[in-house]
């Protein structure tokens, strides 16, 4: 992808970031991701109802990485199943880890495919994504109880 339109996408997800605005509804799993190293503090909300993300809302304080970063995952997470979502998941991670991945399970979050190049934002880009990870989680261990 050119370099001018990724920075196009990050810009446009930064100053137009989807889904910003916590709903307050109890029926969605709601979490904090932050980092220990900058002000990046991002809560989101999970709604996932029989195993599919029908929608993710966001709010917080980060920069441009951040934000956008999460703007994008939602966008790209919206509508799957959580074995998707944790196979988008599980190639993102390795595509900023600099590991093998797979770019077409990676829809517009392919855009930060050399932030590995610039080591001090890895995290700005992972706290999204550390956030959701945490919602599957509290998913998977309440529908257990439930069982």
């Amino acid at each position: 992808m050119d370099q001018n339109l990724k920075r196009s996408i990050i810009l446009e997800n930064y100053q137009n970031p989807k889904n910003r605005g916590l709903t307050g509804d109890n029926s969605y799993i709601k979490v904090n991701s932050n980092s220990d190293s900058c002000i990046d503090e991002i809560d989101l909300e999970v709604k996932i109802v029989d195993g599919k993300i029908e929608d993710i809302r966001f709010d917080g304080e980060a920069c441009a990485i951040c934000t956008s970063a999460t703007s994008i995952m939602i966008d790209t997470l919206i509508g799957k199943d959580l074995k998707e979502a944790k196979e988008v998941y599980d190639h993102y991670n390795k595509m900023i880890e600099e590991k093998n991945y797979d770019p077409e399970k990676l829809n517009c979050a392919i855009v930060y495919d050399d932030i590995c190049k610039q080591p001090n934002r890895k995290k700005c880009a992972l706290i999204p994504w550390w956030g959701i990870e945490k919602a599957f989680l509290i998913y998977e261990n309440n529908t257990k109880l439930e069982k």
